[in-house]
């Protein structure tokens, strides 16, 4: 099978520079790979040629197999395609510019940017429907920077401190591909999957082991790392998110595995590890009937530069972004101002009463029946008044509620003398 299946698809290339973190075009055409020592490369996984991409130095600018650049880099991810890609380097030379950032390169190892809006970055992620490279730090920022244009359309503070991937002991997290469904690890020995549609604080399964790292593939495997140099494959037969164990492999011992990555369009799962990267071979994992419109494994040149016209036309706006989707393409209700609520009233206080028989004319029942128009005119803002100081309300107590402090420190809180 190793024989028939080609030199990339199960394959190890050992270095001693990692660990080291993967990354794949949205095709799965190229892959980016790069160690946390500054050593880099790209690799051409369909035609089973090494091209040489990836150079993240700007003083380095000859094609050469690999790059060490003495420096530390984290994380790298691809743009809209293989052309351009960014990685969070920390660049240790110069001093006007300290701690890590991401810096932009073109296909020929050529510095485009040094994005100095986001510092002391840990994680980088584009979002290739939006053209947005997502990034969060060290401080708990995450940043949305627009790579069309080079603005910073989004920056918001989580107020959690160190944001790596989740709250609480981190160790790795995924997203099923109908976007519904999140895979989290943490230190209590425990994955759990959540419905994102819910939020609920239950999870909806949880599973044995300490992964570091997750992924989800396109047939809807998950691949989670065991311990150390074990990886475990997790399946769902029924469809109804009850994941059993589908694979085991180990690796030889002594790796320490970084990152793991399926391949979008093959049965091949990529392990990024301390000592190199291996690709090993996952029946089923992969796409066989792909959307050649979406992502083409076997481009060329031409059809890249149209897919990327096509993109930019089909580009959505950062507005977009948003728990819930189903209020893309409904129209936003204004709040009515206070000049507007009077106008209204005073608009109904105005209306003309019908003329009705003897008996039901009197001057009390005429005021009654028009205190009642304004009444009913009055209870839509009154109803909306009175849900927003509830949800204050709440808000405010949820607030306290959270900021309890421990046993040790509540004798130096500040409490009210009562009489």
């Amino acid at each position: 099978m190793k024989r028939k299946t080609g030199i990339l698809l199960s394959n190890d290339r050992i270095f001693n520079l990692g660990p080291y973190t993967l990354d794949f075009t949205s095709s799965g055409r190229h892959m980016a790979v790069c160690g946390l020592k500054g050593h880099g490369y790209c690799l051409n996984v369909k035609y089973n040629s090494q091209t040489i991409e990836m150079i993240l130095s700007s003083d380095t600018v000859l094609l050469t197999d690999d790059v060490q650049v003495r420096e530390t880099v984290c994380d790298v991810v691809f743009l809209h395609n293989e052309s351009f890609f960014a990685a969070v380097q920390k660049n240790m030379a110069n001093v006007l510019i300290p701690g890590s950032y991401p810096y932009i390169y073109n296909r020929d190892g050529t510095e485009l940017h040094c994005l100095k809006e986001h510092g002391a970055v840990l994680r980088l992620q584009f979002l290739k429907t939006h053209f947005l490279l997502a990034s969060i730090n060290n401080f708990g920022q995450l940043h949305y920077q627009d790579v069309t244009m080079g603005e910073m359309v989004g920056s918001y503070r989580t107020g959690l401190g160190r944001a790596d991937v989740m709250q609480g002991p981190p160790l790795g997290n995924a997203f099923h591909p109908n976007g519904h469904l999140m895979a989290t690890a943490g230190k209590e020995n425990k994955i759990k999957l959540w419905d994102l549609r819910k939020l609920e604080d239950e999870a909806l399964q949880t599973l044995p082991g300490q992964p570091k790292t997750l992924d989800f593939s396109r047939k809807v495997l998950l691949a989670c790392l065991g311990c150390g140099s074990s990886v475990q494959i997790l399946r769902d037969l029924h469809g109804t998110q009850n994941y059993k164990t589908y694979m085991n492999h180990r690796m030889v011992k002594g790796y320490q595995i970084e990152k793991l990555l399926f391949r979008p369009c093959e049965d091949v799962l990529d392990i990024g590890h301390s000592m190199g990267w291996s690709s090993i071979l996952i029946p089923g994992c992969g796409e066989p009937n792909f959307d050649s419109w979406v992502a083409n494994p076997f481009e060329t040149s031409k059809h890249r530069s149209e897919r990327e016209v096509h993109s930019l036309l089909d580009k959505l706006p950062p507005e977009t972004i948003m728990l819930d989707p189903a209020k893309i393409g409904t129209r936003k209700k204004e709040k009515p101002t206070k000049q507007e609520k009077e106008v209204e009233i005073e608009a109904v206080k105005g209306t003309v009463l019908k003329k009705k028989t003897k008996g039901r004319n009197k001057p009390s029942k005429r005021t009654t029946t028009t205190e009642e128009i304004i009444a009913n005119a009055k209870r839509p803002f009154l109803e909306q008044q009175m849900k927003e100081e509830e949800q204050l309300a709440r808000k405010k107590q949820k607030t306290i509620e959270q900021v309890e402090l421990p046993t040790s420190s509540q004798r130096f809180a500040h409490t009210k003398a009562t009489a």
